[in-house]
């Protein structure tokens, strides 16, 4: 009897998190398997990557529609998607003549006359005058930045216009709809490949051990950045709004929260993150109902700021220097493409190769994150939910006033027609249901 109930239980748990489960599997199954093959030092490693390789090729094949599905892709955008339009500095030598010299130097002593030494001639060339002159030109490469940009102003103004924009919306919202089916559908085979890439990975790793100091930083400084963000910029903005005491609302929260780092997924946690605004915090059902929908599908901070992070990661590990142009880059596409991405587990992969691009880093280093990416994914989702909640808050608080005034309105016209039929109440509005026609109409 109690096996049958352990089973059970095993079973749907399996169900719920199927993924997350053969995810972990993947991950300690890669790390095994190329543990164990180091010291056979194999010289077909790339066949055995391949099923890797098909991944993080599927991954690179959904960039362009996941930015563009809520928008037209007009005619110049294929080309746009292949040439990255940036500013080079060629060097041009300034002084076209050269001029040499001749000096006798002694460096060498004579053994038979030591107060002479052998005459070494010596050609001094001055160096030639280089000046940089910058000149305009296009580099292989996606243009993920200009594709967000542009995607964004096309959301924007397809919202102004109304309804003879609703077509178009429409388009791009069933788009959408079939983007989020193929990155659901991709997703499954993530554990098989995620097997072969971590293989791999450790396969190529030269010092493993200092590998690993590394990312056990990189996963400090993740939590670290999503913990300040929580606990202290998130309450602070509350705090300076509402004037209120943020930590006895997010009190309130608790049982969202946990359901968040339980399943991480957003939106799964979407009805009991309402339950708790509803009933624990006393945010307006409209606002909650309006804020958390869109909440869940735009505001991904927690997610924006762990792409940037792991951008950076990738970037310090293949000895990339970044510079303060790239830096900005990589916040504003990290920004951005965090809106894009679904509300299930581990979506942040996908969008994570549009970061990457964005700056020319190898996609393929994903496999360094991806062991404690499912760790990682649970913290930010948590940083998600959280937000969209603090902002319904704040909408609520500002929106009060407004609240106030409506139901006062709705208050006075109901005493005004209580006023109008005083001897009539079959026919009041308010008061009761017709029986009859009024002898006073």
């Amino acid at each position: 009897m109690v096996s049958v109930k352990v089973w059970a239980y095993i079973k749907g748990y399996c169900k719920r998190n199927g993924l997350l489960t053969l995810s972990v599997i993947a991950v300690v199954s890669g790390c095994v398997l190329g543990f164990s093959l180091r010291s056979f030092n194999l010289s077909t490693q790339i066949y055995f990557s391949f099923p890797g390789e098909l991944l993080m090729r599927m991954l690179k094949m959904l960039i362009l529609p996941l930015i563009t599905s809520r928008n037209m892709i007009p005619s110049n955008l294929i080309e746009a998607t292949f040439q990255q339009y940036r500013t080079d500095l060629v060097p041009i030598v300034a002084s076209s003549v050269v001029e040499s010299q001749a000096n006798y130097v002694y460096v060498m002593p004579d053994h038979n006359n030591p107060q002479l030494g052998h005459p070494v001639f010596l050609e001094i060339t001055p160096a030639p005058e280089i000046k940089y002159k910058i000149v305009p030109g296009h580099s292989s490469g996606m243009n993920v930045l200009g594709i967000v940009i542009f995607s964004a102003t096309m959301g924007l103004l397809l919202g102004k216009m109304g309804e003879r924009g609703a077509p178009l919306v429409n388009v791009c919202q069933c788009v959408n709809e079939c983007v989020m089916k193929i990155i659901n559908a991709a997703m499954w085979y993530f554990p098989f490949g995620i097997v072969f890439l971590v293989a791999g990975k450790i396969l190529d790793m030269h010092d493993p051990a200092h590998l690993g100091e590394k990312l056990g930083m990189y996963f400090i400084t993740v939590l670290a950045g999503l913990f300040v963000h929580g606990l202290i910029l998130l309450p602070l903005f509350y705090f300076i709004i509402t004037r209120k005491n943020p930590f006895t609302y997010i009190r309130g929260l608790l049982q969202a929260l946990v359901i968040a780092l339980a399943t991480s997924s957003s939106s799964a946690t979407l009805p009991i993150t309402m339950k708790c605004l509803l009933e624990n915090c006393g945010v307006d059902r409209q606002i909650a109902r309006f804020v958390l929908p869109v909440g869940a599908t735009i505001n991904m901070d927690g997610t924006a700021l762990y792409e940037a992070v792991a951008a950076i990661f990738i970037a310090q590990v293949n000895e990339y220097e970044l510079d303060f142009g790239q830096l900005v880059t990589i916040s504003i596409t990290a920004t951005a493409a965090s809106i894009g991405a679904a509300g299930i587990p581990q979506a942040g992969l996908v969008t994570m190769v549009i970061v990457l691009t964005s700056v020319g880093l190898p996609p393929a280093d994903i496999t360094l994150i991806v062991a404690i990416d499912w760790v990682l994914d649970r913290f930010r989702t948590m940083i998600n939910v959280l937000g969209d909640a603090l902002a319904a808050g704040i909408m609520c608080h500002l929106c009060k006033k407004d609240f106030e005034r409506r139901e006062s309105n709705a208050n006075s016209e109901r005493h005004s027609d209580l006023l109008r039929w005083p001897e009539c109440p079959e026919l009041c509005p308010v008061r009761g249901s017709s029986h009859g026609l009024c002898p006073s109409l």
